[in-house]
């Protein structure tokens, strides 16, 4: 489990949203968002014998960094401009290497898929 490169991409996935889980960037909403993209990253890890659902997983878990970066620019671009220019943008950061992190992951599952499914060819 450990020893597969999407494990440890979706370990940093909840890093990253750890990190921003405690940088408390706002309103119920949102970290209602960060607390499920970690249990699903957590759901993604555990699910390592099913690929395939694993896959799924990591997609549902991009389509929620999607939409907590959609929150996150509506409330930055309608927030006061009284805010420090350095805090405005940082936390757009987070959905965003997340996003990446779970595309890096699903290539793996997928070239992983692709491994077992060319093995089986073999016998």
């Amino acid at each position: 489990m450990i020893q597969r490169i999407q494990t440890l991409y979706l370990l940093v996935v909840v890093i990253i949203a750890g990190i921003g889980l405690f940088w408390n960037f706002g309103d119920t909403f949102s970290l209602i968002i960060l607390v499920g993209v970690i249990l699903l990253s957590f759901i993604s890890i555990f699910s390592f014998r099913k690929r395939q659902n694993q896959f799924v997983i990591n997609r549902i878990n991009i389509l929620c960094n999607l939409i907590l970066l959609g929150v996150f620019s509506w409330r930055m671009l309608h927030s006061s401009g009284e805010s420090l220019l350095s805090e405005k943008g940082v936390q757009l950061v987070v959905p965003i290497i997340s996003i990446v992190f779970l595309y890096l992951a699903n290539l793996a599952i997928h070239r992983d898929e692709e491994l077992v499914k060319s093995a089986d060819r073999l016998r």
